[in-house]
């Protein structure tokens, strides 16, 4: 089981991020919702920002397009995640320096085929 923020969390369940919530329970993840406006996502408290989040995290996975990752990036690497998933829409070569740099993973990569596929 890995514990797994999810930046972009939503109660939409038109929203990958949502789906991304459900499939991450269905596969025995701990999923941590990330979203300033929400306190709760599918049951599960959210934090405004992943600076709130209390570690130790396996994965960041990210719904949030490139012009708001910057904001989000330092607390992302105080996380000290062993990877990054940058799904479809949310890729960004700034951002990949700064996780090459910290020495963190990062994988453009949709969380909703890696687990389908078990290759999560």
């Amino acid at each position: 089981m890995e514990t797994v923020v999810v930046i972009g969390a939503s109660n939409n369940p038109e929203r990958y991020s949502n789906k991304a919530i459900k499939m991450l329970l269905e596969y025995g993840h701990q999923p941590i919702p990330v979203a300033p406006a929400l306190r709760e996502v599918e049951g599960i408290a959210a934090f405004a920002s992943p600076t709130e989040v209390l570690g130790p995290v396996d994965t960041v996975t990210l719904y949030v397009g490139p012009a708001r990752q910057a904001e989000l990036l330092d607390g992302i690497v105080a996380l000290q995640p062993r990877r990054v998933i940058f799904n479809p829409g949310t890729e960004n070569a700034q951002a990949y320096a700064r996780l090459d740099a910290a020495g963190i993973e990062h994988l453009e990569a949709c969380t909703l085929v890696l687990l389908r596929t078990k290759q999560f």
